[in-house]
């Protein structure tokens, strides 16, 4: 299961509206090698689904992503923080055993 905080679920609203995405796109969300740590996390809107796609419905978001990219995802919660010191999107991934200073890659 991936879940969705409710800064996150607030913040991906007001994107929506920003972008006037009709109400079909869903939060599709990958891993990627790349970032100091070795795999940076990816979030994109979408509204086609792939074939082993991996669909959760969380606090009124639809998150979707990868088979191989939820291997990594497993029981992470997307969060948002705003303000002068926010990270904006971060992830609170338990099985990450390393991540950069700056939150946006992650080791297993």
């Amino acid at each position: 299961m991936l879940f969705v905080g409710d800064t996150a679920k607030e913040r991906l609203r007001e994107i929506r509206e920003a972008k006037s995405l009709p109400e079909d796109y869903f939060l599709r969300v990958s891993i990627t090698s790349g970032g100091c740590s070795g795999l940076s996390y990816q979030l994109d809107f979408d509204n086609e689904l792939q074939p082993k796609d991996q669909v959760f419905e969380d606090n009124g978001e639809t998150v979707v992503c990868d088979l191989k990219s939820f291997l990594y995802l497993c029981n992470s919660t997307l969060e948002f923080s705003g303000g002068l010191n926010g990270k904006g999107f971060a992830f609170n991934n338990p099985n990450a055993t390393r991540e950069c200073g700056c939150g946006e890659s992650f080791a297993v």
